[in-house]
């Protein structure tokens, strides 16, 4: 009996078709991308002709393309909503992640649905009960462990899907409502003004000055490489990459890097398969120090705390150099410093200083003699301030000018009885061609040597395919040119290339929904604002699964005071304050988040480990 082997599969961010081109290059199984609106990035929609394309591209490897379509929907977007379900669908998209739950009661196209981390899957509750309304996928928190990972996988069977990389909101995805609070411009909608990313004072109760000016609930970049086999052993069958506003640099880097991990673990345990076919040939060398992050945290993947803020700058300081020696200034008054360390500075290089006293400051280098840099900038840094390197002007003309070749292996039989001479060719899909040399060839005189000269002109690369000689079944060795060679592996290419690869898929259908008995899990409750009902169609989906009442969402009516965030990061932990590690530290509480004189009170949930801000 043949063994099932799991589909792993990694996950790109699109902000648009060249990008997401770029990504299926370095590696990508997968892609999501935003249509021409809802897609949870106001700055990244895109038309639907150029994912009619991207699928295409997509496609010829395998791979898949999922079309975001996570937002929350008003009344008079729903209609909308569906058109383009239904436009994604006709053009090729793969699957729709979805965050408003009222779609499900709307008439979508037969398609795979996705349940976006905006839906708040950080319980086993939560997980059943979207499993239960027909997704096929649970996209979960960033914020669970591998413990909590594996119990939600255990007592379900759709498949999990978790972030391994990029940015981290420090509110649970879904439940944020700051951006909307101070703006008017909602998270849950696609404005999100980031707010988390903002200095604040820290003060207490008194009104007294804690911290000031500081990226409090800031947190690190998420980088999960190293768990990549715990996660897929936990129950993960997709890798994604945080990102749809990145620039194609940090996708190609980063792809390939997670690809190159992937491959290792394929490479080394049993039971897996990567979900999309061809293998990465030549090309840069991955490097995710080089390219944006705020540094890296691992985040609650083991089930216990770290340092998760991000220290002192929001913005990304990127990869750590040394320290500044000596600084002096030239003739212009611009800033010539010397520094240690084993690495070397180039120029054009974005570099990052922060000062012992912890200013941020942002230069580029002008011209790196040695150890030696010239700006031109007039700035004072004082000597001791570490030094980083937030762009490397070197890599990324590399990343430009050395792409690796993405290449789908085919096996080739070359076959010559009865005086024909034909070449089968298999893709790794199992999807086999055949072809036939006609002619009149002269025996060859030595046979190694025409042997020798079939395998070395089958064995080269025709488009996306790498062909290997795999078994000769020949009666009467022949003479054939290398032309008449060259051109029957380009007519197995153009042959393989018109017959697509078809993913197995054992997704439900729309019909497949539309059969399941929904059980009434939310039996006799009150849902609020943070139920995220802002359309009839929502409201009346939570009370076929039992709901008594549903209050409207935040962004229809938002209370006077409410709870804007809820976080698994906490600020007196980071502090080293934290009472149930020990702390004897006592504050004039409440504490407040202060930021241009608004005011955020904070709350402790020491039961949950969690933190709230209020507002």
């Amino acid at each position: 009996m043949e063994v099932q082997l799991r589909e792993l599969e990694i996950l790109a961010p699109a902000k648009n078709r060249d990008i997401g081109i770029a990504a299926i290059d370095c590696g990508a199984d997968a892609l999501y991308i935003a249509g021409p609106s809802f897609g949870a990035r106001e700055a990244a929609g895109n038309p639907l002709s150029d994912i009619e394309a991207l699928a295409k591209y997509a496609h010829r490897y395998g791979a898949g393309v999922y079309l975001t379509l996570n937002t929350l929907l008003f009344e008079d977007e729903i209609e909308n909503a569906v058109k383009l379900a239904w436009d994604a669908y006709e053009r090729g998209c793969d699957a729709l992640i979805i965050q408003d739950l009222g779609l499900l009661n709307a008439k979508l196209p037969p398609i795979p649905l996705f349940a976006s981390t905006q839906t708040n899957i950080r319980t086993l509750q939560q997980a059943k009960m979207l499993e239960s309304l027909g997704f096929n996928r649970l996209i979960l928190a960033r914020e669970l462990s591998l413990e909590q990972i594996k119990e939600i996988s255990d007592n379900c069977s759709v498949h999990l899907e978790c972030f391994v990389h990029g940015a981290l909101c420090v509110s649970y995805s879904g439940q944020c409502y700051m951006s909307s609070r101070i703006t008017g411009r909602s998270g849950n909608r696609g404005g999100c003004v980031q707010p988390c990313r903002s200095d604040y004072n820290l003060i207490d109760s008194n009104g007294k000055v804690l911290i000031k000016d500081k990226p409090l609930i800031s947190l690190k970049d998420l980088n999960l490489a190293d768990y990549i086999p715990q996660l897929a052993q936990a129950g993960i069958t997709s890798f994604k990459i945080e990102g749809r506003l990145k620039g194609v640099s940090y996708i190609k880097n980063i792809v390939r890097y997670y690809r190159a991990v992937t491959d290792n673990f394929l490479e080394n345990y049993s039971g897996f398969k990567q979900s999309s076919h061809g293998k990465l040939h030549g090309g840069f060398i991955p490097r995710p120090l080089t390219t944006f992050n705020r540094g890296y945290t691992n985040l609650y993947v083991e089930g216990s705390r770290g340092e998760w803020n991000s220290g002192d700058s929001a913005k990304s300081v990127g990869e750590y150099i040394g320290k500044v020696e000596s600084t002096s200034s030239d003739s212009r008054g611009n800033l010539v410093f010397s520094y240690k360390s084993q690495e070397r500075i180039g120029n054009g290089d974005g570099l990052c200083f922060i000062s012992p006293k912890g200013d941020v400051t942002g230069i580029r280098a002008s011209l790196a003699k040695g150890k030696t840099v010239y700006t031109n900038d007039k700035i004072s840094v004082p000597p001791g301030s570490e030094l980083y390197r937030n762009y490397n002007h070197s890599f990324e003309k590399e990343l430009e000018s050395n792409m690796p070749k993405r290449l789908i292996e085919v096996r080739v039989n070359f076959t010559n009885k009865a005086g024909a001479t034909t070449l089968e060719g298999i893709r790794e899909d199992g999807e086999r061609v055949c072809v036939g040399i006609e002619g009149v060839f002269e025996r060859a005189q030595n046979r190694e040597a025409s042997l020798s000269a079939i395998k070395r002109q089958i064995e080269k690369s025709t488009g996306i395919y790498i062909f290997i000689l795999e078994r000769t079944d020949i009666e009467e060795v022949l003479f054939y040119p290398a032309s008449v060679l060259n051109e029957a592996r380009r007519a197995l290419a153009e042959k393989l290339e018109s017959v697509l690869i078809t993913k197995n898929s054992n997704e439900k259908s729309a019909s497949d929904r539309a059969s399941l008995v929904t059980p009434v899990i939310l039996k006799g409750k009150t849902l609020d604002y943070r139920a995220n009902a802002a359309n009839s169609y929502t409201k009346e989906l939570y009370r076929q699964i039992g709901a008594n009442s549903v209050d409207d969402a935040f962004e229809i009516s938002a209370p006077e005071e409410a709870e804007l965030m809820r976080c698994k990061y906490c600020i007196k932990f980071e502090l080293g304050t934290c009472p149930s590690e020990g702390s004897k530290v006592k504050y004039n509480e409440p504490l407040f988040l202060e930021n241009r004189g608004k005011r955020f009170r904070l709350g402790f949930d020491c039961k949950n480990c969690e933190m709230v801000i209020f507002g």
